[in-house]
């Protein structure tokens, strides 16, 4: 396989994780899978909280791939295919633990309206705290903050968090 092939399939990949953890998020998290992602909806007490196995659970593919491409003999596309996973997850790293959620120490404020969509589109979702209700379920595409907000209006207030008391701005 070409380098210009196996880029394209990494890309692809890339696209098409989106759509695989957007269905992950929504239908397992919220779902059966709740009883780890519940953990993230509520106050993390120390570095790491339940739903981070999630995590693990999600590189499995890719490191199986990735092995598989590189000793058994599957072929190239499965080392691209492993890689475009690999590559999702620390997407999804970068944007969703270290950027929207802060878990690493930074100065980074997203000011591009990409930037600034994709953290309240994430705030947006955590206005529940219950599995059901929630809006927005993608991690690198977000929906507009306008129709989330009428979307959870439209839903009534089941499960939403209870206003903040804190006094001083959310870093």
């Amino acid at each position: 396989m070409s380098w210009s092939v196996g880029i394209l399939l990494l890309l692809l990949t890339i696209v098409a994780m989106e759509a695989v953890a957007y269905g992950a998020h929504r239908w397992i998290m919220h779902g059966p899978g709740w009883f780890l992602h519940k953990s993230h909806h509520r106050k993390r007490n120390g570095p790491f909280e339940a739903n981070d196995l999630y995590a693990l659970i999600f590189a499995i593919p890719s490191i199986l791939l990735l092995y598989g491409g590189m000793n058994l003999d599957w072929g190239t596309w499965a080392i691209w295919v492993g890689a475009g996973i690999a590559a999702y997850g620390a997407i999804y790293f970068g944007f969703h633990d270290v950027i929207v959620h802060r878990r690493t120490r930074h100065r980074y404020v997203p000011r591009s309206v990409y930037m600034k969509r994709i953290v309240q589109a994430h705030r947006l979702h955590h206005a529940t705290e219950t599995k059901d209700g929630s809006v927005s379920f993608g991690f690198i595409w977000a929906p507009r903050p306008e129709g989330l907000k009428a979307e959870l209006a439209r839903r009534g207030h089941g499960g939403l968090r209870a206003p903040s008391t804190r006094t001083t701005p959310e870093a």
